[in-house]
């Protein structure tokens, strides 16, 4: 075998191409050189495995494969744990502005259209190779894609830490009156929520963040995730010990003759439009949000496919919208119009270690949680500039400089529904609805076989944008209209 390897190997050197005018005179199949005639194809074909070569070292590049080592049972609880958030407590406002049956529509729909998505990231990262949604955006649409899927993740981790710290902002202030025996009318300057946002921020959050690695602070997601649940029982117990409408209510309605009033007001509304209809969606997709953390877990799914991710999302995702639900339904009916966008904030701890309790558990809950956030911005940030070698005056100046500007956001933004709105219109909206949509289209964009799948992309590209169009000005609307009041604050 050997002999007649190199026997064939001698007849094809000193094989001649024959000779035909259609090929000798074309100069686009051969190319004249010094020591003999090359074929051009030739060097075409290699060029194009050459491409091919680029193109398969730059995927691999992106995707740089490492086995992953989580259980799909505990990927299911990280899931719910990066869905989980403040979005919770602002979910009865909602409720109490859109009636429950458009509510349970509007929730179902924002469930569906978040699975949905999950599923075009998911195949997105199948094609591309990428388990960072900032590679995957560069690798899709250059530098550009880049910005925007960094835009989009911070201003949506900016949202949350602003969300966070409002909490603290409104919680905190009850819980020291309470545990000094104040009433909750007492007033002093060492109980004003502006002035305990800065201390705690640059008290206990600004040397956490301070640290160069804050990866232990992870776990207090679990205990966040816990506190959110905690609270949810808290919710559904004090519907039956609260009387209809809250305290504020009946001292309302003890003043009014006509008791027929008070039954209206005691009497769940099913479809609801009002100048507050607007910031139902917005509150909704931001809690639903969880897009930037999706393919980090998806990376470390053990025996990772599309499909068991895929399931891990649609056990994740109805876990939390029955979460959802019940808290919306139960704060609703608990203090029907009368509700705030910071549901937490109705309930009075006066003389109700239950209520304290849960302030208490979710106030340290967003302490430990804003640190974790801002690592993320950051270190996004410092990507992005690309300054990745740790500079110690650097890292002080940026992370005293976002903190100041984060806590001047809080003190004079009026609402939670504020952030909801603004935050859920922006990045919300382009995490679940357009960037996912685009992404795909521009990857598939010459694959026939995925015709269908391509429209209903673009219809989803084509809701999100129609989203924004409707939303944003809306929004903004309710703020001239509404002179940036906030409501009963």
């Amino acid at each position: 075998m050997p002999f007649k390897a190199g026997l064939e190997l001698t007849e094809l050197q000193n094989m001649t191409v024959p000779e035909d005018d259609n090929i000798s005179n074309d100069s686009n199949d051969f190319t004249e050189v010094e020591n003999g005639q090359i074929n051009s194809k030739f060097i075409s074909d290699r060029e194009s495995r050459r491409s091919l070569t680029n193109s398969h070292l730059e995927k691999k590049k992106c995707d740089e494969y490492i086995p992953g080592t989580t259980s799909l049972g505990m990927s299911v609880f990280n899931l719910s744990n990066a869905i989980m958030g403040s979005g919770i407590l602002g979910l009865a406002f909602a409720l109490a502005n859109t009636g429950i049956l458009l509510f349970l529509l509007l929730l179902v729909s924002v469930t569906l259209l978040s699975i949905y998505s999950i599923y075009l990231l998911l195949v997105c990262s199948k094609e591309t190779g990428c388990m960072v949604y900032e590679k995957l955006g560069e690798q899709v649409f250059g530098t550009p894609g880049k910005m925007i899927v960094f835009g989009s993740t911070s201003l949506q981790n900016v949202g949350a830490m602003l969300s966070y710290l409002f909490i603290v902002k409104n919680e905190l202030p009850s819980a020291i009156k309470f545990l000094m025996g104040k009433e909750e009318s007492f007033s002093a300057w060492y109980v004003d929520g502006r002035i305990l946002v800065v201390t705690v921020t640059f008290g206990i959050i600004l040397p956490l963040c301070l640290l160069k690695n804050l990866g232990y602070l992870g776990y207090t997601s679990g205990f966040s995730l816990s506190c959110m649940v905690f609270f949810l029982i808290v919710v559904i117990y004090k519907k039956f010990q609260i009387p209809c409408g809250g305290s504020e209510l009946n001292a309302t309605s003890s003043i009014l003759s006509n008791s027929s009033a008070h039954e209206h007001m005691c009497k769940p509304k099913y479809v609801i439009f009002n100048s507050k209809t607007v910031y139902a969606l917005p509150t909704i997709a931001f809690a639903f949000v969880c897009h930037p953390s999706v393919l980090p877990i998806y990376s470390e799914l053990k025996d990772r496919s599309q499909k068991k991710m895929q399931l891990v999302s649609n056990i994740s995702f109805f876990a939390m919208f029955v979460m959802y639900f019940m808290t919306a339904i139960f704060g609703y009916l608990t203090f029907y119009d009368n509700v705030q966008s910071d549901l937490l904030h109705k309930y009075q701890s006066k003389d109700d270690i239950l209520i304290l309790t849960v302030r208490l558990a979710v106030i340290v809950a967003v302490i430990l949680t804003v640190p974790v956030l801002f690592f993320t911005v950051r270190s996004s940030l410092f990507e992005l500039a690309r300054k990745t070698k740790f500079d110690l005056c650097r890292h002080v100046l940026v992370t005293f400089v976002l903190l100041v500007i984060i806590n001047l956001l809080v003190i004079f933004i009026p609402t939670m529904k504020d952030i909801f709105g603004v935050v859920g219109v922006t990045s919300a909206n382009m995490l679940i609805f357009i960037l996912p949509s685009s992404l795909y289209l521009k990857i598939t964009w010459q694959d026939g076989s995925k015709l269908t799948q391509r429209i209903w992309a673009s219809l989803f590209l084509a809701l999100g944008i129609m989203f924004s169009l409707v939303s944003i000005p809306l929004v903004i609307y309710d703020w001239v209209q509404s002179g940036g009041s906030a409501e009963g604050h």
